[in-house]
């Protein structure tokens, strides 16, 4: 199995599993070209403290059931963001005001450097 293929099958998983929480504002970004840290970024959204921890344990269980393994987690004890390391696929859970405050996604959708150069 490639690397890409892996990479789409755990980010099907994540959009899934993220649906199924009912997280909110779910934005998926192709990284591939922007860093080696992983394949794809997910930002979510959950409306609460208790709803980004559900957000979040239900996508471990859906990671692991799903044979993706275990996922590294940080953040999950407060619940304002959680990161989940899913190997290729990166995801990011906050609760809105938190999002708000750091804007991953901006930075994560800007043009990749080689677009911008003029040849």
């Amino acid at each position: 199995m490639s690397r890409s293929t892996g990479s789409s099958d755990v980010l099907e998983t994540v959009l899934a599993s993220l649906d199924d929480s009912k997280a909110e504002d779910i934005v998926s970004i192709d990284i591939r070209r922007k860093s080696s840290l992983g394949d794809y970024m997910v930002v979510a959204s959950g409306r609460s403290h208790r709803h980004v921890a559900a957000a979040a344990e239900h996508l471990l269980t859906a990671l692991k059931e799903g044979g993706h393994g275990q996922a590294r987690v940080e953040g999950l004890p407060s619940a304002d963001w959680v990161l989940i390391d899913a190997g290729d696929v990166i995801v990011h859970i906050f609760r809105p005001e938190i999002r708000e405050f750091y804007n991953i996604e901006k930075m994560w959708q800007a043009p990749d450097l080689e677009e911008e150069t003029v040849h």
